[in-house]
């Protein structure tokens, strides 16, 4: 009896909160009557199917303060979205309150000092498209439709890694809303200690209302290419490539794949590798001399290499992660290249036989490497290599196969695996399976300088829909 009274207070509670909120929001209030409803519930991941009781899509940057004084009152479980791309699907919850942001897109360009604002809501579509018009990008990832906000929280790797290191290590500052309310604005000199932890620790300190970039110096049509080999070639180009990325300059940026193509990519039906890159220096034909050096070294089946639109680029392969493919990820920090892990390797690539599942190697150093390991909350800034395991399949029935693949060749990469995991290639994890998995990808002192973040900015853990590092003091 007791327990049916909590409930109908509590929904009496949620009830209250809401036409409070509706009546203060700029943005809409989205409930599952709504005709709306069924969109703005989903997010990319198709895996993910939550039913939040209400949607808010942002109308204004006000939103979020109106959105925390209900969660406040009313104890609902907050997820916060910026793109919807979250692997793990952070940005939606059962029969909890959706702050969406994506409506709040606005990116301003200053040429001169090279600082880009963006809101969250912003898509790397939109801010490639703010500052290409000048010649400049912001280090960002691989495919469009990205939400700048997520990927920001977690690292950004992407096109510019090597050449000018995460996106999180461009940022200059941000603008942040704290669990109680309190609007801060965090840089190198202001909460520097919060600064840290947002460059990495996901989203478990607030909701960003603002990030502000130095964007890089950008050629005109930047020098791309993709070297294409297939099955019998690759034994010999992966070696290749590995010894090819010892002493790169740092304008080169390649990422090897393994993925079968969609068909309206004209590839056939069989597995790729393909050496993909971007040189970004002012002198391309020192990048087609390094190019042809690995051209040498392993004679691709096919290949295109030549200057290129950035925008073109950077949305080559939105085609192949559509919203609502169903994705699981696994991924592996690692420096070693040699015979041994080669074998590994390619025993599960060429398991690829369908369309569906790839395999990303990114070759880091470079800028990326010369941070220092502790300047951010990023993991790891020793290896080499960041091996990704990504799934972009349509049909459920391909669930438990899938998945079963991204773990076995996660777990064959283990010996060679380095320390911390990159939290926005970690799928999702609850309770204390989640912690264990944060507190693995952070390593220990990492994991400990940002749990004191959470006292101090969120000691409740209303922040907790992320790869949650919880309060010291909070129940696991």
């Amino acid at each position: 009896m007791m327990s049916t009274v909590h409930d109908t207070n509590r929904e009496l509670e949620i009830q209250r909160a809401l036409r409070g909120l509706r009546a203060r929001l700029s943005g809409s209030l989205i409930e599952p009557d709504d005709p709306l409803y069924e969109e703005a519930r989903r997010v990319w991941n198709g895996m993910v199917d939550l039913r939040p009781r209400a949607v808010v899509r942002a109308g204004a940057i006000a939103d979020i303060d109106a959105v925390l004084d209900a969660v406040r009152r009313s104890g609902m479980a907050l997820a916060v979205r910026g793109g919807g791309h979250n692997i793990a699907g952070h940005g939606s919850v059962d029969g909890g309150l959706v702050l969406d942001l994506g409506p709040l897109r606005h990116v301003q360009v200053d040429a001169g000092s090279r600082l880009v604002t963006v809101e969250p809501g912003a898509t790397l579509a939109d801010v490639d498209h703010a500052t290409a018009a000048h010649n400049l990008a912001v280090p960002l990832g691989v495919i469009s439709g990205t939400g700048v906000a997520g990927l920001t929280l977690g690292g950004g790797v992407g096109w510019l890694t090597r050449s000018n290191g995460l996106t999180l290590d461009n940022l200059e500052s941000m603008d942040v809303t704290t669990a109680s309310g309190e609007h801060l604005h965090a840089s190198g000199q202001e909460n520097p200690e919060l600064f840290w932890g947002l460059r990495g620790g996901g989203g478990n300190f607030g909701v960003a209302s603002s990030f502000t970039f130095r964007a890089r110096p950008l050629p005109p049509q930047p020098l791309g290419g993709n070297l294409f080999y297939r099955p019998e070639h690759w034994r010999n180009a992966l070696p290749a490539f590995a010894a090819w990325t010892r002493d790169l300059p740092d304008g080169m940026n390649p990422i090897t794949s393994f993925l079968v193509f969609p068909a309206e990519f004209g590839m056939g039906s069989d597995p790729w590798m393909i050496i993909g890159f971007v040189w970004v220096a002012e002198d391309q034909q020192a990048g087609l001399a390094l190019v042809d050096q690995l051209r040498a070294a392993a004679p691709p089946d096919e290949e295109e290499v030549g200057p290129t639109s950035w925008l073109d680029w950077q949305s080559a392969m939105d085609s192949v992660f559509p919203k609502g493919s169903r994705g699981y990820w696994k991924n592996v920090s690692f420096s070693r290249l040699d015979a041994e892990s080669v074998d590994v390797l390619l025993s599960f690539a060429s398991e690829l036989a369908w369309e569906g599942t790839g395999i990303d190697i990114h070759h880091m150093e470079g800028a990326f490497g010369r941070v220092p390991e502790d300047a951010t909350a990023f993991p790891n800034r020793s290896a080499r290599y960041w091996l990704n395991v990504y799934g972009f399949w349509r049909d459920p029935s391909e669930d438990e196969r899938l998945t079963a693949f991204a773990r076995k060749a996660y777990g064959l990469m283990r010996p060679f695996a380095e320390h911390g995991e990159y939290v926005n290639f970690l799928g999702a994890e609850v309770g204390p399976r989640g912690v264990d998995a944060a507190r693995a990808a952070y390593g220990p002192e990492k994991f400990r300088r940002l749990a004191a973040l959470k006292d101090r900015y969120d000691p409740h853990n209303l922040f907790r829909l992320n790869h949650n590092i919880p309060p010291t003091q909070a129940p696991m």
